[in-house]
């Protein structure tokens, strides 16, 4: 099956984190690839997999770096997929220093940023995105946040139940 996201990060550290998109994308039934490519240290790659991922299948990239977050800023630069960025956590600036390097993008080269470390909403923006042309993957999508509703919903009754002083003891 034809992965129909791309999942990348600028280092192999990052996949403690990025693991989080490609784990919602499979709940989903969304096939996904993961690689490493840097845009410091792979700059040649890394434009060449942005360049190639339209043509490849690719409907989404998801770009996740730390420090001087170039690379979903690069990716977007080079296709005209929808491009999601991860700012990842450092420990210098816990982030912000990531965050603010891929929110910051020029006119014209948009990357929809999520929180720092927030590889999960990105799977899921990704999943949004992919479900406005697949009927099949609303659905999932509605089901998947109906549970959430009903999740909380369960939580809340708990906590009339019982109190939060018992509640916070489980």
């Amino acid at each position: 099956m034809t992965s129909l996201v791309g999942i990348i990060m600028g280092s192999d550290s990052d996949l403690s984190v990025m693991k989080d998109a490609a784990e919602i994308l499979r709940e989903f039934g969304i096939e996904s690839e993961v690689k490493v490519l840097s845009a410091h240290r792979t700059p040649d790659q890394a434009i060449e997999y942005a360049k190639n991922a339209e043509a490849n299948g690719l409907k989404v990239i998801i770009a996740g770096a730390g420090g001087a977050a170039h690379l979903a800023g690069v990716t977007a630069g080079n296709t005209v997929l929808p491009v999601i960025g991860v700012p990842i956590s450092t420990k210098a600036l816990r982030g912000i220093d990531s965050l603010l390097s891929t929110a910051q993008m020029p006119p014209g080269i948009p990357v929809a940023t999520v929180a720092i470390n927030g590889a999960k909403n990105a799977g899921i923006l990704a999943v949004q995105i992919i479900a406005e042309g697949n009927a099949e993957v609303r659905e999932k999508l509605r089901a998947y946040k109906k549970k959430m509703e009903m999740d909380v919903l369960a939580k809340t009754e708990k906590l009339g139940e019982i109190g939060y002083e018992e509640y916070l003891k489980q």
